[in-house]
């Protein structure tokens, strides 16, 4: 299952996986997709994929919003 998958909600036969959070080493589950891209090498209408759980929204947020990145966070 990937990450457009689980924001479409279509259900493949990896169901059962979960999705991860994508902070360093953090083994939970996903609850959340932070949205982002980077101006300098990223066409205006192109939105890269972040996962975060519940505990690392903020922080991974802030990161991408300090650089001017983030675009959106929506649940997952």
């Amino acid at each position: 299952m990937n990450i457009f998958d689980l924001a479409a909600g279509t259900q493949g036969p990896a169901q059962a996986e979960a999705a991860l959070c994508s902070r360093k080493a953090c083994r939970s589950e996903a609850s959340w997709q932070l949205l982002w891209n980077n101006p300098k090498i990223h066409t205006p209408d192109r939105r890269k994929h972040w996962l975060a759980c519940d505990d690392h929204r903020e922080s991974l947020g802030a990161f991408l919003s300090a650089r001017g990145f983030l675009r959106d966070s929506l649940p997952l």
